[in-house]
């Protein structure tokens, strides 16, 4: 028995380049939300480890494949057998004002989207999907501030997680809205989360985690302080910079390495 009451999925005939799309009504939000999902031609596995991807502000579910072209680097890597075959989930983020920051807010639960919502269909639609698929979770920019909380407070989750260019701390979301936004923003996120807290609360059981970011990019100094917190407080990671700014340039480049990354945590 389904855990919604709805759920659309694309006819397989107008389908393209191994791309589906799901429409839900989510429980968490209380209304319909979509899902961009990459699924590997052919896959003989039944259990598919699974990579959700978080956009960033200002963004939607089809941002990762229409402007990043992860499904198409992932479908290379696969072909070249750097990678097993893997799905790739590419939800909204639920689509509050310029960005949710997947947080849980008053009267939506941006947070348990992901974590709930978004696991359960893709369990429910994608036929080599399972209860026994291993989840990783990453994001770029508000999504790489979304899979650095949410990789480390549900270890049962996911098994490993990264970030790319992260927002590290919630104050920084004003510097990407529109203005007199941030105030009611604020307002209506229940808990104001920063990930280095997040990371030092569910420390004993942490899965490996990664983050990158570019030396022009204006979350370098963010991201640097958080990697000097983590080696302080002797929370083991992996941080690595790249020339590189805040664009699709750059993450279309390095995406790869969290896959890459990913892929030593299989399950098969």
């Amino acid at each position: 028995m389904s855990k919604f009451f709805t759920s659309e999925v694309s006819s397989p005939g107008n389908e393209f380049d191994n791309l589906r799309w799901i429409t839900v009504k989510s429980k968490a939000l209380h209304r319909r939300a979509d899902v961009t999902v990459f699924v590997p031609p052919n896959p003989e596995n039944e259990n598919l480890d699974v990579v959700i991807l978080l956009h960033g502000v200002y963004g939607s579910h089809w941002a990762w494949a229409m402007n990043g072209g992860v499904h198409k680097i992932a479908h290379q890597l696969i072909e070249q057998g750097k990678i097993r075959p893997m799905v790739l989930v590419m939800p909204s983020d639920g689509l509050y004002g310029d960005g949710s920051g997947y947080l849980t807010h008053l009267h939506e639960d941006y947070e348990k989207w992901i974590v709930e919502d978004v696991v359960h269909v893709v369990q429910e639609q994608i036929a080599c999907v399972t209860n026994q698929s291993s989840f990783f979770i990453t994001g770029l920019s508000m999504g790489g501030y979304g899979a650095l909380r949410l990789g480390a407070k549900y270890p049962t989750v996911f098994k490993s997680f990264s970030g790319l260019s992260c927002i590290t701390e919630f104050s920084q979301m004003a510097m990407f809205l529109e203005e007199g936004e941030f105030s009611k923003f604020s307002n209506h996120v229940v808990k104001r989360e920063n990930v280095l807290d997040c990371l030092l609360a569910n420390k004993e059981t942490l899965p490996h985690f990664r983050f990158d970011c570019g030396r022009e990019d204006i979350l370098i100094d963010f991201n640097r302080k958080l990697h000097q917190s983590l080696n302080e407080n002797k929370i083991k990671h992996s941080y690595i910079e790249h020339p590189g700014k805040h664009e699709w340039i750059y993450w279309q480049a390095h995406i790869q390495e969290s896959l890459l990354y990913f892929n030593e945590f299989s399950i098969y």
